[in-house]
């Protein structure tokens, strides 16, 4: 008698398609998250510090004068001026880049409310990272949870 060894076979799973509607939904969260983030970091980077705000004017002045100071100071003065304005000198190239704010917040606004429905995320927390209340409104979030 001649035993038969049985082969095991495994079986795979069948794998699922997505539906045409549900790749485009996932597209549209790619594509709002990608407008939501892009504006947030804008508003973020372009808060600064508090106090005297500074122009690419007056660093160009503070420029002048460590270039008139150098001359005749000591090594260890020399060493720290020219740290300085090395500093300033990439104060005023930020100062000069900044984003400019309109066409990246006109994108926030057509999809914050659909990003904010979807995500859970509310006025108030929109606002504690900067955004104005102007572009809320804009964007048709409301202070009332819906």
């Amino acid at each position: 008698m001649a035993t038969t060894a049985k082969k095991t076979v495994k079986k795979t799973p069948a794998k699922r398609a997505m539906s045409a509607d549900h790749k485009q939904k996932l597209a549209q969260g790619r594509n709002e998250s990608r407008v939501v983030s892009r504006y947030l970091d804008a508003v973020v980077a372009g808060k600064g510090k508090r106090g005297r705000k500074r122009t690419p004017e007056s660093i160009s002045l503070q420029i002048t004068r460590i270039d008139k100071e150098i001359s005749a100071a000591t090594a260890i003065r020399k060493l720290e001026l020219t740290q300085r304005r090395a500093d300033l000198v990439l104060e005023k190239e930020r100062l000069l880049a900044r984003v400019d704010l309109t066409s990246v917040e006109k994108d926030f606004v057509k999809v914050a409310k659909s990003y904010a429905a979807r995500n859970g995320i509310s006025y108030a927390s929109f606002r504690s990272l900067g955004v104005p209340a102007e572009v809320l409104k804009k964007a048709g979030i409301s202070r009332a949870r819906s």
